[in-house]
């Protein structure tokens, strides 16, 4: 264990330091990226373009903007709306120099601009070019283009650059209309990456063990709580949140309005993402800005449930899949449920004597009794807001929704599941299983991956990554098990 781990693993919890293993596997996280910034992340429009002295630029443009209306997406905002002659890509330079008296324009010291006027679709073309010829620079000889733009705003400099080559001149703004805000995803991951190591291999203990005792398939889950001293917890409001966001919500009325740079401000504190837009807007508890290296110093990680997969539990295998209801995450977000539920010294019902229990919520191993008979460290919040699942293998889509509706802040899992995960955005690929003799129909796979850890039509995102390791054993399970 290298010497930074054995600080970290000086800052945990007693019930921690007792389980994790006496060597820490290390591993990288990486970010998922969402449905939206693999499918649509270039999606392109006819836009129409005129050119005009330098002068004349205020009045044209006054008439595009009265055409468009207000709609801030009819306007473009990710495009420059003028460019000179000479900015312009290679393919409009030679395009346009052929047009009327554009060889006299491209040529020398131009005083002329080229202007973005809009949205081929949303500008009618009888009305513009009646606005045109009102200005009187341009009214003897009016020049309307059609050029190719991307109707989305670029979400790194890279690709505004690599857009401005090809289609027009983009501006980055420092922000991802397609998924969490960049600096929110950079400053959370600094932070889960500290400690990531210790979860990840503590999920993978329990779930050998649950394998070792026929429990379930290698899969195991962790949940941790994350504390930064001086910061506002936002979990101690989250029931009345939750409420008020509960009494909102409506089929086909779901709030999804993309956050301003006045959404990044340290006062706002709750994940509840659509009830004020998108989680991009949310100044992340654990990735907020510390005030020094002192109270960033005080960050204090909690275990709060340990599960593993226990659905062969009182089952049969052959010819099975196992009890759903006792998949890895789901016990350990019951376990959370109990947790809190104790806190709260509610009477115990005497439960009935049944054959089968199809819960599987309570500990079965020695591990997860450890972990469950620890009180919860902040039992004042809603289920699971704010806290961090790790997981071995990304989880079903059951399971997938069911951690957005705890409101858990945080996912990591290891071993993707193209055929069954839900929180993957990636085209599930055909053949993925790789021994299509495997499956009754052929070839199985196919499809759009969910991207569940994020989307905006959801009331509720959560950030998510991959954990990339070599040095761990690789918990093999059937490709098209549902984890």
């Amino acid at each position: 264990m290298s010497d930074s781990m054995k600080e970290v693993v000086e800052t945990l919890d007693p019930v921690s330091r007792r389980l994790i293993p006496a060597n820490i596997d290390s591993g990288t996280l990486v970010p998922l990226k969402t449905t939206l910034e693999l499918r649509d992340n270039l999606s392109l429009g006819l836009a129409y373009i005129t050119r005009a002295p330098t002068r004349y630029t205020n009045d044209i443009v006054t008439i595009a903007r009265a055409l468009a209306g207000d709609d801030a997406a009819k306007n473009l905002p990710h495009l420059r709306r003028c460019s000179k002659p000479v900015d312009l890509p290679p393919h409009l330079k030679s395009q346009f120099m052929n047009e009327g008296n554009g060889r006299t324009i491209h040529t020398g010291k131009s005083n002329w601009l080229y202007i973005l006027l809009g949205p081929k679709d949303e500008l009618p073309y009888d009305e513009l070019l009646r606005g045109l010829a009102s200005v009187d620079g341009i009214r003897d000889d009016i020049f309307i283009g059609i050029i190719p733009v991307p109707l989305l705003a670029p979400t790194s400099q890279v690709q505004a650059n690599l857009w401005s080559q090809q289609f027009w001149q983009t501006v980055y703004r420092k922000n991802n209309p397609l998924g969490p805000h960049p600096s929110n995803i950079c400053r959370t991951t600094s932070v889960v990456s500290r400690d990531a190591s210790v979860w990840m291999t503590l999920a993978h203990q329990v779930a050998r063990k649950s394998r070792d005792a026929g429990l379930g398939e290698p899969i195991g889950a962790v949940i941790v709580k994350r504390t930064i001293p001086g910061k506002f917890d936002s979990s101690k409001n989250d029931a009345v949140k939750s409420e008020r966001s509960n009494s909102n919500i409506t089929q086909g009325s779901l709030t999804t309005t993309e956050p301003t740079a006045g959404d990044m401000s340290e006062n706002t504190t709750s994940h509840d993402s659509h009830e004020l837009g998108n989680n991009d807007a949310i100044e992340d508890v654990a990735g907020s800005d510390t005030s020094g290296p002192d109270q960033e110093a005080k960050e204090t990680t909690q275990i709060v449930a340990l599960a593993g997969d226990a659905r062969w539990y009182q089952q049969e295998k052959v010819g099975r899949t196992g009890n759903p209801m006792g998949h890895a995450a789901l016990r350990a977000i019951s376990m959370v449920a109990q947790k809190l539920v104790r806190t709260e010294n509610r009477a115990n019902n005497t439960p009935a004597i049944m054959e089968f229990e199809a819960f599987q919520d309570g500990p079965l191993l020695d591990d997860e009794q450890v972990v469950f008979d620890a009180e919860h460290p902040c039992p004042d919040g809603y289920l699971c807001h704010d806290l961090e699942l790790y997981l071995t293998h990304e989880p079903c889509v059951m399971c997938a929704m069911a951690i957005l509706h705890s409101r858990m802040g945080r996912i990591v899992f290891r071993h993707r599941m193209p055929l069954t995960g839900g929180m993957s955005s990636e085209d599930r690929g055909y053949d993925t299983c790789g021994n299509p003799t495997a499956c009754e129909n052929g070839p199985c796979g196919g499809g759009r991956g969910l991207g569940l850890h994020w989307r905006k039509e959801l009331n509720w995102s959560m950030l998510g990554w991959e954990w990339e390791t070599d040095t761990v054993e690789r918990l093999i399970v059937d490709p098209h098990l549902h984890a």
